[in-house]
């Protein structure tokens, strides 16, 4: 028998190393148990990866197209191979940081598969761990559809496309989600022909309806084909036929359907939390579920904001505009292209929309460079029960985007 702990967490992504870091530093003897890599999905397949590709796609496109700017760029050459090796030693550095961290925090770290035998009983190799208390964070995987299965060779799954070799001349993805819409617009960047489909009559079907018909015009523009209320009737012979019998031959697809909870069975008396507890499925969400259950400090999980990364960025907060149709509302909308900076930075496509009843901000929807950041102010707001007009008395500076929330402020 193994020595005894106060906590046991299996899984060793965002939820779990998050809650395994500030129990410790409250004092809690804590055992983590993670079966591959410290840093989850997000760390090692998901959001950094991601995003270490997307920075490079976007330079490289903007590089090609950057004569307006003043700048003669007569030979852009791209070396895929050193793309993945930058991506892989930002992963590295990130994973040996939390590994660091849990070791300094006194945390035991258990590299083997673990199995929750009771609500205070971990087995993991031929050692059973007594706990007082035990977390499951054991994340997500990636989710096929019905007749559509992962062969990891022609239908890649968002794990598969990470490892790539060379970049495919085209690519068909299946999901016009976070990740389908960031890889389109990454392979897009790159020069792949690439097309997306989407089974929802709009793309990326959970924002507010007028970010997604922004969306479409930014893939016009980005020579991104895509098809909504469209799905596969048909693969065969590496020939796909659509619902709307549309015929495509990609060179790959990239089918982001979603992510499946890895936990089958629930245990009474575990905590689940992260992509396994099976709410929402977001690094940051995993965070503040595990700080809520380590420190006490609760969040409002229907103020979790939303980002989609790309150029621009994409994040949302909130009540959609379609959420309130019927009822009494008010809207404002800025344009990117009225805000100065935007056009210093040539990026002055998208918009910034305020939601609010009787002075009450109900939601907000930004198409911007740096929404990511823009979207914090409009939560914290929010989450503070800040008004309309007492935000109006805040000192924004300038020239930023930031000027585009207060400008709204005023439309109201």
């Amino acid at each position: 028998m193994a020595d005894f702990y106060d906590t046991g967490i299996i899984g060793g992504g965002p939820a779990g190393y998050s809650a395994a870091l500030h129990l410790a530093q409250n004092g809690k003897k804590v055992i983590l148990f993670e079966k591959e890599n410290i840093g989850g999905v997000c760390l090692n397949k998901g959001c950094i990866p991601t995003k270490a590709i997307m920075h490079v796609s976007e330079l490289y496109k903007e590089m090609k197209n950057c004569e307006n700017l003043g700048i003669s760029a007569a030979e852009i050459k791209l070396d895929y191979n050193k793309v993945k090796e930058r991506k892989n030693k930002i992963i590295e550095t990130l994973r040996k940081g939390i590994e660091l961290a849990l070791k300094n925090s006194k945390v035991t770290v258990i590299k083997e598969n673990a199995q929750i035998l009771s609500k205070t009983e971990i087995k993991a190799g031929e050692e059973i761990f007594n706990c007082r208390e035990i977390i499951c964070a054991e994340g997500s995987s990636p989710k096929a559809i019905p007749n559509i299965e992962f062969d990891h060779k022609f239908i890649l799954s968002s794990d598969d496309i990470l490892e790539l070799e060379t970049l495919p001349q085209s690519v068909l993805i299946i999901g016009s989600g976070a990740i389908g819409t960031e890889w389109a617009r990454i392979f897009a960047n790159f020069g792949v022909e690439t097309t997306i489909i989407e089974i929802a009559s709009n793309l990326l079907p959970l924002a507010d309806t007028e970010v997604s018909k922004r969306l479409e015009r930014i893939f016009k523009s980005n020579k991104i084909k895509y098809f909504t209320s469209t799905g596969i009737k048909e693969i065969k012979n590496k020939q796909v036929t659509l619902t709307n019998d549309e015929v495509l031959n990609p060179e790959i697809i990239l089918l982001a359907t979603g992510r499946k909870p890895n936990t089958k069975t629930k245990i009474e008396g575990v905590e689940y939390i992260g992509d396994t507890a099976g709410e929402i499925q977001l690094a940051h969400y995993a965070i503040k579920q595990a700080i809520e259950l380590s420190d006490n400090i609760p969040f409002r999980k229907d103020l979790t904001p939303s980002v989609v990364y790309g150029s621009p960025e994409i994040a949302w907060i909130g009540k959609r505009e379609q959420d309130l149709e019927g009822g009494e509302y008010k809207k404002s909308l800025t344009l990117v292209s009225s805000l100065g900076k935007a056009h210093c930075d040539n990026q002055t496509d998208g918009f910034i929309k305020i939601l609010t009843q009787n002075d009450k901000i109900l939601g907000a929807h930004i198409v911007s460079k740096e929404a990511s950041a823009l979207i914090q102010q409009i939560t914290i707001a929010m989450q503070n029960d800040i008004s309309a007009s007492k935000l109006k008395e805040v000192c924004f500076a300038h020239p930023t985007y930031s000027e585009g929330i207060f400008e709204g402020l005023f439309k109201l």
